[in-house]
This record gives structure tokens, C-alpha cells and sequence, in this order.
């Protein structure tokens, strides 16, 4: 599961929200009007939301802060390993050992480092920054590293948020009279070992940068849920922590369009494209935007531009049978879940989707067949238990 970093994204049938890091997109699209040296502060739109002041937004400090239990962790454990790398290591034990943090993954956990210590539940985005508060403390030199991985889309209901990855990267500390870094000075900790096997292209970026995507998801999955004033309270809150993160600026734009704001919204998400012309999100709800003003020959350029960049990526075509499935059309989403397939014959989510259409469909034996590709296929103990409750479910059902 890739670290959350919302964005939301209209793609025709539903909307679609930007869990955020930089995403992979269209260099053909027409420039927009929008000059990224702006004053943000046309882009607020505050009277449409009078009670956001309310809305209590964790401060950076509230995010970063250690505790006296995480404290001893690090003066107990980590601090008296003088290996780098092992030390390094010791944290990751610790943190997914049971005797000690035991720290499961969720989706939709995005806390605050001292609640992902105690709660034992956190999200990808959630448990790099509790491992970045352990690491600095244990004098560990560490960056964060978002990670270019393909649009990658989860449902939320009626949102599909498009999910990015985020890990750490430790450096080996420089002895003296040390002037070459060599590349295995470097050590990276990632809770996604799919992320790390597919070798994706990296990018180290600031704690500003994360700040931005920790409120940004938190604003998306208040948008998701209706919670349209908390949404916007956490969306400005991203822009002031980084004006320059394209995506909040599009998730702003959504929510601006949700609530009957349409200029906004098109200001927005062509302020977001100027920031990063590879943002795919803000283009496809710009061009949606643009389909219901009746500007067809700038959206037709658009999702022109769109399909030439996602025709490739097996996570679209199974975006589209998500789609399909949701609507109830199960021929169509066989047909785009197979095409996903043919693309990439090694991801288990291809194959569990497969599984619920034929289910669905009342095919049991070759839903039997697509969970166990899925078993064989995933890596991840707690995906895995969910796998074979539904094969066992998918037992019973095919001999009664």
C-alpha cells in the first residue's frame, strides 16, 4: 500500500482526491493563465466557510513531538547501537515487533507521530514521520523522499483518492577527512517493499513539504466525508506550510467545485497544473470542469493529452473496472481488470478486484481461482488473512 497523499481528481463518473506526492503527467497540455508568482490569497476563499477558524489543526509541533515513552526508545535502544545501519535496523524492529510498537498499517490512520506510537495503527505517511521523530532523535541523518510511483488509485465511497509514497532516506554520517559520499553510505526505510523493489525515481524533499502532505490528507478525508469547513481549514493550512505542493491547491479546487464555486475551482486547478505540469489530477479535473461549461475543444486537447499518458499504466485500466464494478457493469470491468492484468501479471489488487466481479457475477469457481492468484501474489500477512477468509468464504458458498 502506497503512502497516502490526497489529491482529489473528477474523472467523469466520480471525484477523485490527491493523497499527495508529485504525479506522473502531461507535458502537451496548454499553458493556463495563471501566473505561478501570484498572490495566493486571490485563491482563498474564506466567506464561504465561516467556521473553519474552528477547526483545531495540529501544529508542526504537535506532528514532530516525541514523548517520554518514545524518548526511552531512543535512549534505551537505539542510542547505545554506535552501527548506523543497525541502528537504523534496531528501529525498525521496534517499531513492528509485538513485544514492542507492533505498529499495523491503515489507510485512512493519519495521526500525529505520538498517536501512531500508541495507537499501534497508522497510515504509510503516519508511520514515516513517527520513524523520522525516532531516527532525528537518535541522531540518525535523515531526509524524506517521495517516491514517483504510477497513479495509483483507492475508493473512499464516492471518491477515488490517488495515492502517493513517501519513505526515509539515512545517510551515513561523513568521517573526517572523508571528502567522496559513496551510495552505500546510504540506507533507505520504507514500510512498501514494493515501492523499494520497483526502484521507482526518488526525490528528496522538506519537512515543509510533508507538513503540506500531512493537513492535505487530512483535508481530503474530511472533503470525502462532507466535512466541507474542516476540509477547507486543512487545505489553507497545507498552502501555508507549502505554496508551491501542486496538489492541495487542485484538492482545493474540488472542494471549491462541490460547494458551487466554479471560477475558483478553474483558478485552482490551472494554479495547480502551472505549479507542476505533470499533475494528471488537476488536468483531469480541469478538463471535467471544462466538459460541464461546454469548453469542449480545450477538455477534447486534455483527455487527449491524459489517455496518452495513463494507456500504459495498468492502475488506470483497473481504475476504470473499479468504476465499471461500481456502476454494476461486470462485463466491462472483467474486460479492464484483465487488461490491467496483461500489463503488470504480478499485482494480487488486480486479481482480488477480478475475484469480487466474478463473485458478483455468481462465477464462485473463477472467483475461487482470482483469490488464490491474489494469495500466492501478495507479500503482506494482514492482506493475506483478509485473501484467505475469502477464499474460505468463497469454499463453503461453491459446495452449498
Amino acid at each position: 500500500m502506497f503512502a497516502e497523499v490526497s489529491v482529489l481528481i473528477f474523472i467523469r463518473l466520480v471525484i477523485f482526491i490527491t493523497l499527495a506526492t508529485l504525479i506522473s503527467a502531461c507535458q502537451s497540455t496548454p499553458s493556463s493563465s495563471i501566473d505561478v508568482n501570484l498572490n495566493v490569497d486571490v485563491l482563498y476563499f474564506d466567506d464561504a466557510f465561516p467556521n473553519y477558524h474552528n477547526i483545531s489543526i495540529e501544529t508542526p509541533e504537535d506532528i514532530f513531538s516525541l514523548d517520554a515513552d518514545m524518548l526511552a526508545l531512543v535512549e534505551n535502544v537505539l542510542k547505545p547501537e554506535q552501527n548506523i545501519k543497525k541502528r537504523a535496523s534496531k528501529l525498525l524492529d521496534h517499531i513492528f515487533k509485538r513485544e514492542d510498537v507492533n505498529l499495523l498499517y491503515s489507510s485512512n490512520a493519519n495521526v500525529i507521530a505520538r498517536e501512531a506510537y500508541h495507537s499501534q495503527t497508522a497510515n504509510c505517511m503516519s508511520l514515516t514521520i513517527l520513524a523520522y521523530v525516532l531516527a532525528t532523535e537518535a541522531n540518525l541523518a535523515v531526509n524524506f523522499q517521495s517516491i514517483d510511483i504510477p497513479e495509483y488509485w483507492v475508493r473512499n465511497g464516492q471518491y477515488n483518492m490517488l495515492t502517493g509514497h513517501v519513505n526515509l532516506l539515512i545517510k551515513q554520517p561523513r568521517k573526517a577527512n572523508t571528502f567522496v559520499f559513496l551510495d552505500n553510505g546510504l540506507l533507505e526505510i520504507d514500510f512498501d517493499p514494493y515501492a523499494i523493489k520497483k526502484s521507482f525515481p526518488k526525490k528528496i524533499i522538506s519537512k515543509d513539504r510533508i507538513l503540506a502532505m500531512f493537513y492535505n490528507n487530512k483535508g481530503a478525508n474530511h472533503l470525502a466525508n462532507k466535512n466541507y469547513g474542516a476540509a477547507y481549514a486543512y487545505f489553507k493550512a497545507s498552502t501555508k506550510a507549502d505554496k508551491n505542493f501542486s496538489s492541495v491547491w487542485g484538492n482545493m479546487g474540488i472542494l471549491y467545485r462541490v460547494t458551487g464555486h466554479n471560477t475558483l475551482a478553474e483558478k485552482n486547478y490551472r494554479f495547480a497544473i502551472d505549479l507542476d505540469t505533470d499533475d494528471l489530477t488537476a488536468l483531469t479535473n480541469l478538463s471535467m470542469l471544462l466538459g460541464w461549461q461546454g469548453k469542449i475543444e480545450e477538455m477534447s486537447k486534455i483527455d487527449k493529452a491524459l489517455l496518452s499518458k495513463r494507456i500504459k499504466n495498468p492502475y488506470y485500466h483497473a481504475l476504470l473496472a473499479d468504476e465499471a464494478f461500481y456502476i454494476g457493469n461486470n462485463d466491462q470491468a472483467v474486460k479492464f481488470y484483465k487488461k490491467a492484468l496483461r500489463l503488470d501479471k504480478q499485482n494480487h489488487e488486480f486479481y482480488y478486484g477480478l475475484a469480487k466481479v466474478y463473485y458478483r457475477m455468481n462465477k464462485f469457481l473463477a472467483a475461487k481461482k482470482a483469490i488464490q492468484k491474489a494469495i500466492v501474489l501478495n507479500k503482506m500477512t494482514d492482506i493475506e488473512e483478509q485473501y484467505v477468509a475469502k477464499l474460505n468464504f468463497l469454499k463453503e458458498v461453491q459446495y452449498h
